[in-house]
């Protein structure tokens, strides 16, 4: 009988459907990383959100057999090891496919329609004091006819591409950084920075993508051109970034996702001045948590166990 642990079941709200497979359930709503090994010690399958699974950590878990994340990055989990002592790890998929990109375009929206600073202005008294109906303090620029970079072609990029094309956006779509040879459908890396008006990450973090946007790259868009990044904080030069915002090397930035969640400790993005600033936006990394897609994600991870339990593997990365 297969004994499965929820590591974090409070990183989801959403009904989680037990398995059909007889088992043993036990769940955590969340779990420090010291405990992980210990309330690991006689699972066969885990269930994992953002808990790290390193090498040191599966090596003292020999019943192991699954490991569940329910997510789709899985940058948490040592594959190599994983692959090397024949634990089987999948993800989910595709559930995120509307909430993201909404996401990514209410960030674009709010930026490119300097919303924030105009709430600010009114909220301060600025329209009650204008000589005419309406006040021009801020510039707003349409996304129709702008040209949106995206970098990672997976299912979020392709629910951003659906979302650019009824917005009537140009869109490039980004070759991996330093190749050769550009597939069809793909324009140059260096290219998409330089031409984009806004720039949106959908790639996972991997040794490739860490630090994959930074200072060069960050001065090679657009002054006026805007970042989205919810993929992951690693894969932007959060003091690149810190600098561009006060410099002015690109018009704004929106971000759902820092290096180290939650930033306990601080993070460069987070410090007041940026903050205040209105055009930066950040989120507490909620672009995937609509209902609607949680719950996508819950009976997803169910699916996964029930397939791994019959001998055929689903999601498997």
């Amino acid at each position: 009988m297969h004994r499965i642990v929820y590591l974090e079941r409070d990183s989801v709200l959403a009904h989680v459907r037990r398995p059909s497979f007889a088992h043993e359930w036990a769940e955590y709503g969340r779990t420090l990383a010291h405990e992980i090994v210990p309330r690991l010690a006689n699972a066969t399958i885990a269930i994992v959100n953002k808990s790290i699974l390193d090498a040191k950590a599966l090596m003292a878990l020999p019943a192991l057999k699954m490991i569940a994340v329910a997510a789709t990055g899985t940058n948490n989990v040592d594959l190599d090891s994983c692959r090397k002592k024949g634990i089987t790890v999948s993800n989910v998929r595709g559930y995120a496919v509307h909430t993201v990109p909404e996401h990514v375009f209410a960030m674009l929206l709010a930026l490119s329609r300097n919303i924030f600073a105009y709430r600010e202005a009114v909220a301060a008294g600025r329209w009650q004091r204008s000589d005419q109906f309406c006040f021009f303090d801020y510039p707003i620029r349409d996304l129709h006819g702008a040209t949106l970079g995206i970098v990672g072609g997976g299912a979020l990029g392709e629910g951003v591409v659906r979302l650019a094309n009824a917005f009537g956006m140009r869109v490039l779509l980004a070759e991996r950084r330093g190749v050769d040879v550009i597939r069809p459908g793909r324009t140059a890396f260096l290219n998409v920075l330089r031409e984009a008006d806004a720039l949106t990450l959908h790639c996972p973090l991997t040794p490739e993508t860490q630090g994959l946007i930074g200072s060069s790259e960050l001065k090679a868009m657009k002054c006026s051109a805007l970042l989205i990044n919810t993929a992951r904080g690693g894969v932007v030069n959060e003091k690149a970034l810190a600098q561009a915002l006060r410099e002015g090397w690109i018009a704004g930035a929106g971000f759902d996702v820092l290096s180290s969640e939650p930033p306990r400790t601080g993070n460069v993005l987070l410090e007041p001045d940026l903050l205040s600033l209105p055009n930066f936006l950040v989120t507490p990394h909620v672009a995937w948590a609509s209902a609607e897609a949680m719950q996508v994600l819950a009976d997803q991870v169910t699916r996964n166990l029930e397939a791994f339990a019959e001998g055929c593997p689903v999601n498997v990365v």
